[in-house]
């Protein structure tokens, strides 16, 4: 995340050298010399900047109030992003002018200066800038740049929808609002990312009680399947688990849990040489298990480390978890769950994790004829277990060697092709050194059922109705799956349904940024409006933030991407930067406004003043988001939404900065007064000035 973190970070990086020196050519326009239209360069933009990184860093905010899992990727991020731009300010003010005065050369230099000192009828500032609006716009028959050419044409563009600025606002807002509502409420969630790593594990499943041995077969059944559809030379790896863990295994079981000699779990690495999209590559796999091998259920499960940590345990995207103390009452609505979920065309490996119909044989002891022939249960029990399994975890028995004095344990068990038939366990002698009574004189033996698997909470049962996805987003099986649930009416007293793992972590993550982004938006429109003492002039900068999420979703939707963590930091993003973008534009035309008091003016000399900077820091970012966004390289489809979310966002939001902020700031402020809010008497501009010699009077 701290890497994605800088890679977001350069284009900002990048946009604050940007516009100093785009500044500083602005004051050479003016005529200044060198080291004087730098330090005014400087000067002019310190405050602005300084706001705009409040701003950004503002947008980030939320990731420290953000916990569990969402938190944890998400502050990483937010501290590269951070600190990467204080620092980046920083250079900006100071190493870049140095380098600027060095290297840059001023051809505009005003020959009636002298080394660095202006002459006195140079006006104040904002005088000085719009003389450099107009040597900016000039339309004489000097000679014109390509971009004079074009800033000419877009001048004249924004000076005919200046009369339309209302009816053009209103319309961008509906528009961009409406378009952004439907997008989000239409585009796919996701927690991360599918990444097509090449990698996979799949569970197989026979039927309960199945033999350690059979179970091997058909694994290695399976393992012949996959090399017949991929080719066994584009197998780089696989490694087979079948049946429980042994005593002595060195993985612990709750990283590769097994339910029984029944359950094999397959890992397999393609070759990297290898390409083939995963998800097709499963349901081929699919199709031909289920057409050779019927009787072995399947399911995939996540590898990756990352999807470990997000499934929290699950060992499917899709994890329905019915808890109640009645068993029986969880099995008969664990499988209505499992009928509906069958419906859904899109959920595949649809199954009940736990075994609750294991093979088993029923000894039931008449205690009273067990007495009668003076036979206890301790003698009951030890037999049975020393015949059907071994005495070495019941009864410690040690034999001492005489010859050298080592000790030995010793387990008592009966071989196991003795005890092959129910016939062969009613025979089993009870008492030691007699041949009567046996089991089958006190006890009644049949075969019958139990569970094979035991999962509680606490001390209440539970179980897990499992499911896959196949081209499908988790957010969409999320609410289908909860629909389903829903659609069985009211639950059974004493039973509680729930959905866990991704889909849980999805909602949290989710929640947690767009909480987020609403408060930083709070935050940011706070700070804007402590600035500039106006809460119009702080929505007028805000007005870009609905073009950015529209064209964000817009191309994170085209792209065929979805709404995830990385497309949604992606968004935060665009939004600081579309900000940034509206702070300087909206700076200078407020300061042109205050003095000449036409807001109309003022729009339209300010963004005549930052087209230049505006296209050139939206097109760096741009462009520097290219390679992230095109997926390529070694984890490239973990990063790419990302990109596209920013490209889509920057991509609307400089059309929104340069054509309709004009037209808001023109509107809002045009009945705007000039003079000051504040309550200092001592301001000037303030209708509570009160000028000094009526004090003296």
């Amino acid at each position: 995340m701290t890497l994605s973190g800088l890679s977001l970070a350069i284009g900002i990086l990048v946009d604050e050298s940007t516009v100093t020196i785009e500044n500083i050519h602005q004051h050479f326009d003016m005529g200044k010399p060198k080291a004087l239209a730098i330090w005014d360069a400087c000067k002019e933009i310190a405050f602005p900047k300084l706001l705009i990184l409040f701003c950004i860093l503002a947008v980030f905010a939320p990731a420290f109030t953000m916990t569990g899992i969402p938190g944890a990727l998400f502050l990483p991020l937010a501290l590269a992003i951070g600190f990467s731009m204080i620092i980046s300010y920083l250079l900006a003010q100071t190493f870049v002018p140095i380098m600027a005065n060095w290297i840059m050369k001023n051809t505009h230099e005003d020959k009636s200066h002298k080394d660095g000192f202006a002459l006195e009828d140079e006006g104040e500032p904002w005088q000085q800038k719009e003389l450099a609006i107009k040597n900016a716009t000039k339309s004489n028959g000097d000679t014109l740049t390509g971009f004079d050419k074009f800033r000419l044409r877009f001048l004249r563009l924004m000076d005919r929808m200046m009369p339309n600025r209302k009816i053009i606002v209103t319309a961008y807002v509906l528009v961009a609002f409406g378009l952004a509502f439907l997008l989000f409420n239409i585009i796919g969630r996701d927690v991360l990312p599918k990444v097509n790593s090449g990698t996979f594990q799949v569970r197989l499943r026979g039927a309960d009680g199945t033999r350690l041995e059979r179970t091997e077969i058909s694994t290695i059944h399976a393992l012949r399947i996959l090399e017949g559809l991929v080719g066994k030379q584009n197998i780089a790896i696989t490694s087979s688990i079948v049946g429980t863990h042994p005593a002595s295994f060195s993985t612990n079981p709750i990283y590769m849990f097994m339910a029984g000699p029944q359950e094999a779990v397959m890992q397999v690495q393609l070759a990297e040489s290898y390409k083939v999209n995963l998800d097709e590559l499963k349901e081929r796999f699919r199709h031909e298990m289920k057409k050779e091998m019927p009787d072995i259920k399947m399911s995939f499960e996540p590898i990756e480390l990352t999807d470990k940590i997000l499934s929290q345990g699950s060992p499917t995207p899709i994890e329905v978890a019915l808890t109640g103390k009645n068993k029986k009452q969880n099995q008969e609505f664990a499988a209505k769950i499992v009928d509906k979920l069958d419906n859904i065309n899109y959920l595949r490996d649809v199954q009940i994790a736990q075994s609750f119909k294991y093979p088993a044989i029923n000894i039931d002891i008449d205690r009273v004829r067990a007495a009668e022939l003076g036979v206890g249960i301790a003698d009951i029990s030890r037999t049975l277990t020393a015949s059907t399994s071994s005495s070495r975890l019941t009864e410690k028995n040690v034999w001492l060697d005489p010859k050298i004095g080592l000790s030995y344990q010793v387990q008592v068990e009966v071989p196991e092709y003795k005890m092959a038939s129910l016939n062969d366990i009613r025979e089993i002698p009870v008492l030691g050194n007699q041949p009567r009574p046996v089991i089958g004189d006190i006890a009644t033996v049949q075969e019958g059922l139990t569970n094979g698997e035991n999962d509680d909470i606490g001390a209440v049962p539970t179980l897990s109705v499992t499911a896959n996805i196949n081209k499908m987003d988790l957010g969409t099986a999320t609410n289908d799956v909860q629909k389903a649930i829903n659609s069985l009416g009211k639950l059974p007293r004493g039973l509680t349904v729930e959905l866990r793992g991704m889909s849980q972590t999805l909602t949290a993550t989710l929640d947690s940024l767009q909480s987020g982004l609403l408060v930083a938006v709070l935050v940011i429109f706070l700070m804007l409006a402590a600035n500039f003492q106006s809460f119009k002039v702080s929505l007028v900068v805000l007005s870009t933030v609905p073009a950015v999420l529209f064209g964000s979703l817009l191309l994170v939707k085209i792209t065929g991407a979805t709404l995830n963590l990385q497309s949604y930091m992606g968004m935060i993003m665009s939004v600081g930067v579309s900000i940034s973008n509206a702070v300087l534009l909206v700076t200078n035309a407020e300061e042109l406004r205050k003095h000449n008091g036409d807001a109309l003016r003022s729009a339209r000399e300010a963004v005549a003043l930052r087209v230049r900077p505006i296209l050139m820091t939206s097109l760096a970012m741009i462009v520097g988001m290219i390679p992230m966004a095109s997926g390529l390289g070694e984890g490239g489809d973990q990063t790419s939404p990302l990109g596209r979310a920013v490209i889509g966002g920057l991509f609307a939001s400089t059309f929104a900065a340069l054509l309709i902020l004009p037209l808001v700031f023109a509107w809002v402020q045009g009945n705007a007064t000039t003079q000051s809010v504040s309550l200092d008497p001592e301001d000037k501009e303030s209708k509570f000035y009160v000028p000094l010699h009526h004090h003296e009077h």
